[in-house]
């Protein structure tokens, strides 16, 4: 079962999507509303959309993930299917403080979608395999979901 965003975020999500397709570009009374729903990440977000730094990894048997290079340099793995970022901002922000819906990475991985900024990266399972035992050898175990 994949977890949801509040109704608000996941409305305004669509209204941004649908407004890039009819004009390819998203209007300022939606970028105003990004900026209430999600507050200071929104810019930062979409500053990572801009720099194409969202890439959705797929493999054979459907899995998928999304890499989002944060403005550190470093590489965060988000999972779409449960809201979670491997980042220190989601940890603290999202869950520890719980006043954020959404680290940046996440919600840039919302908006590469939106627009069709997402880069996307076919492997094998056996590499995405080897991609998730990377990433939780770095973070330490009970990284993912």
């Amino acid at each position: 079962m994949e977890a949801t965003l509040p109704a608000v975020a996941e409305e305004l999500l669509k209204e941004i999507k649908k407004a890039f397709q009819e004009t390819s570009h998203v209007p300022d009374d939606l970028l105003l509303a990004l900026k209430f729903v999600f507050g200071s990440s929104a810019v930062a977000a979409l500053d990572l959309v801009d720099q194409h730094s969202v890439t959705r990894i797929v493999s054979p048997s459907g899995r998928a993930m999304y890499q989002v290079l944060g403005s550190s340099g470093k590489l965060y793995t988000c999972y779409a299917s449960c809201h979670f970022c491997t980042c220190p901002a989601f940890a603290f922000s999202v869950l520890r403080k719980n006043d954020s819906l959404v680290c940046k990475h996440i919600l840039a991985m919302y908006l590469s979608q939106a627009t069709g900024a997402c880069q996307e990266l076919s492997v094998s399972d056996q590499q995405l395999a080897s991609i998730l035992l990377a990433e939780e050898e770095e973070e330490g175990p009970g990284t993912v979901c």
